[in-house]
């Protein structure tokens, strides 16, 4: 049994195909095969079940890769801690997130940080969902995930940064834009641009209806906020969004943004596996991060 053994069948199982695993390591797929046979030899049980459209893990094959992931998390922890020691400043820091959040969260904080630590290297993996960068977190060698807080997560410490409030996009010329506020009963007789139901904020936002007694109806979903925005923009529907640090709410123009009272902050934050192993460097990062999140989303209030 080796360690490359064990990192291979970890992604096969987070994977459920031996052909996924073998395109992402330029592999063939009896070289992938092999390693998960010497894990089995080695185990004496089949750790695989196969079936028409994949492979998923045994219930042995389910305590080898949760004890295999944890493991391997650990050791590539250590080396980055110890690359970092011999390096001193100019060590690295790799974070997961959606496509967007760079941009809304974290461009001044990246800023402040390069010029405090110019020799740190910044890597950002981009994922599409909360749950994927859990995964990510977990599998990988990754320091941080930026995601939307919703529930504990097994193997996962989770710190939330930010609470935002919803609003409701709607064109300039709607009758709800001139409103100080809006009532999510009042969202039955429009059409909704939908969040993806992938995603946490987008499950969030499902369930603060569903306790509401409130039924909304959708003909458009998109991928991110920025997108609905838009489409609302145009015209295509009216879209509930979270108000995002530093957003420079809407005044004059096409658009207008009505505060949703009713409906729960969005709270948002790290995500990390164990606060107290974070790289020196790592802790400074996430620290910035929230540092600057939280004075924006002080000075960004919707009108």
């Amino acid at each position: 049994m080796t360690l490359e053994d064990l990192r291979v069948f970890v992604a096969v199982c987070r994977a459920g195909s031996l052909s996924a695993v073998a395109r992402e390591l330029d592999r063939t797929q009896s070289a992938v095969s092999q390693h998960v046979k010497r894990l089995e030899r080695e185990a004496g049980v089949s750790l695989l079940e196969r079936r028409p459209r994949g492979v998923v893990p045994t219930h042995a094959g389910r305590v080898l890769c949760d004890a295999a992931s944890d493991s391997i998390a650990g050791l590539d922890l250590a080396m980055r801690r110890l690359g970092d020691l011999v390096n001193g400043d100019s060590g690295s820091v790799r974070v997961t997130t959606g496509g967007t959040t760079v941009r809304h969260f974290m461009s001044e904080a990246i800023f402040a940080f390069r010029q405090r630590y110019p020799k740190v290297s910044l890597e950002f993996r981009t994922e599409t969902s909360s749950r994927n960068c859990f995964d990510a977190l977990t599998a990988g060698n990754l320091d941080l995930a930026w995601v939307t807080i919703d529930g504990p997560v097994r193997g996962i410490e989770q710190r939330p940064v930010v609470a935002l409030p919803w609003v409701l996009a709607v064109r300039a010329d709607d009758p709800l834009a001139d409103q100080p506020c809006v009532h999510p009963a009042e969202f039955g007789d429009i059409s909704l641009i939908r969040l993806p139901q992938n995603s946490s904020s987008g499950a969030r936002l499902d369930a603060a209806f569903a306790e509401l007694g409130v039924r909304t109806s959708s003909d458009t979903s998109v991928a991110d906020w920025d997108t609905a925005l838009l489409l609302a923009e145009l015209g295509l529907g009216h879209a509930v969004v979270p108000v995002l640090p530093g957003w420079e709410v809407p005044g004059d123009g096409p658009l207008r943004l009505v505060p949703v009272p009713d409906l729960p902050p969005l709270p948002v934050g790290w995500a990390v596996r164990r606060w107290d192993a974070l790289t020196p460097l790592a802790r400074e990062f996430a620290d910035t991060v929230a540092r600057s999140c939280t004075e924006r989303a002080a000075d960004t209030r919707p009108e």
